[in-house]
């Protein structure tokens, strides 16, 4: 299965089954060095940087979204 097609079946979930997934996914990483977190984050980067070169990346001003942020607070 690509994980395309596993977030979209993850998102399709109910917020308590995203949540439960999300915690468990987060507890599957406490084992995770941190050279492989430096991987991780590189091949997210790259992944982000493709998407925003491909024109199928949704980006905000940086100032907008501490913005809202801080209206939510």
């Amino acid at each position: 299965m690509k994980i395309d097609d596993l977030e979209a079946e993850a998102l399709k979930l109910d917020s308590k089954g995203r949540a439960r997934l999300a915690k468990r996914l987060l507890k599957s990483l406490d084992n995770v060095t941190p050279d492989e977190v430096d991987e991780i984050w590189a091949e997210e980067a790259e992944r982000r940087a493709e998407a925003q070169d491909a024109g199928t990346l949704s980006v905000r001003p940086a100032a907008d979204v501490f913005r809202d942020a801080r209206a939510r607070i």
